[in-house]
């Protein structure tokens, strides 16, 4: 399309003599050329700037000013070349209709412009809405709901009676539903409660690839409105998530825990059962959350990476940490008792 109609779609002032400019493609910033655009987020990448070949930039004023190329101006350029990404590479929509090798419960409702892919299984009492997509082998097990919009890319497992709102994004090999982690000991042996509990996933939810939900045990896991999950993921039953808190890749939340909303949760963070975590709460990657956070700011835990003779040093004298405050203890308890008879002799 061309830079003024590209500009305007995504609601930014154009500068610079590009008004003609037919932009085809996005690209890198230091991949660029003249047929694409390009973004700058930071001031630390002034200096790739000035030597893109990028058509045009989108960018904030302040930068403006070391762009070679017409400029899009915008408050936030990575939400605006989210945009415009959106725009010049359209998703092609999966036709309305069911594949030949897909099996339909005669009980399940299914809208005539959702579109049911290659091997799907669909069960019992399964309702799926109006511009579904489901891909291939995908399974929806029995009295699942399915809103409007909501896409399953492949291979997506959605256990029974599961509740998944609409424009609701599925990865591949995300199971949602399946049956929490829940065990008694009866000896020496586990003995499986029933997990008769459900999903419910909101609106704008997505899912990354091989991730999953369990359901309640009893009652519902809830994941609210807007919520992104990265791959390889894994929500607890009865995990409360608010809405538009976003999740990176290997986190793991236990059991029962309740997050708030607009939270962050980074990489790798490992979070115990039943903890209360307040909204925009933030938590750095690999932290160790075993405690509650009602408020907001940032928090983390873990050891930075050192070199490995330093990490051995410090091994060893973990285990006399114990002993070393006690006996710091007694010292500042020693020097007090000194100070006291100073203090005394001089009156």
């Amino acid at each position: 399309m061309l830079l003024t109609e590209l500009a305007r779609r995504i609601g930014a002032e154009l500068r610079g003599a590009g008004a003609a400019l037919e932009i085809q493609d996005i690209c890198a910033l230091a991949d660029g050329h003249p047929s694409a655009v390009t973004y700058v987020s930071a001031q630390k990448y002034r200096s790739a700037l000035r030597a893109t070949h990028a058509g045009a930039v989108i960018l904030t004023p302040a930068l403006a000013g070391d762009a070679p190329c017409p400029c899009l101006l915008v408050d936030n350029p990575v939400l605006a070349f989210a945009r415009a990404a959106e725009l010049l590479h359209p998703r092609r929509r999966a036709p309305a209709g069911c594949h030949p090798s897909a099996v339909i419960a005669m009980s399940a409702e299914v809208h005539p412009t959702a579109s049911i892919g290659a091997l799907c299984v669909i069960e019992e009492g399964v309702r799926i809405a109006a511009g579904v997509e489901i891909g291939p082998q995908c399974v929806i097990q029995r009295d699942s709901l399915i809103g409007a919009e909501t896409r399953l890319v492949a291979a997506v497992t959605v256990c029974e009676r599961t509740i998944i709102g609409k424009r609701v994004l599925l990865h591949p090999g995300a199971v949602i539903g399946r049956e929490g982690f829940g065990f008694a000991r009866d000896g020496e042996r586990w003995i499986r409660i029933p997990q008769i509990g459900r999903v419910r996933l909101g609106d704008d939810v997505e899912v990354g690839a091989n991730s999953a939900v369990d359901r309640g045990a009893i009652g519902e896991t809830v994941i609210g409105n807007g919520v992104k999950i990265d791959n390889l993921i894994q929500i607890g039953h009865n995990v409360e998530v608010g809405e538009h808190t976003a999740m990176a890749a290997c986190s793991g939340i236990s059991g029962s825990t309740r997050i708030g909303k607009g939270c962050t949760i980074a990489g790798a963070v490992g979070m115990a059962g039943h903890l209360e975590i307040g909204d925009d709460v933030h938590f750095t990657g690999m932290a160790m959350v075993t405690r509650s956070f009602a408020e907001p700011g940032t928090y983390s835990s873990g050891i930075p990476a050192m070199s490995s003779a330093d990490w051995r040093r410090n091994v060893a004298r973990f285990r006399h940490l114990d002993a070393m405050a006690k006996r710091l203890r007694r010292l500042e308890e020693r020097v007090a008792e000194l100070q006291e008879a100073q203090r005394e002799q001089a009156d």
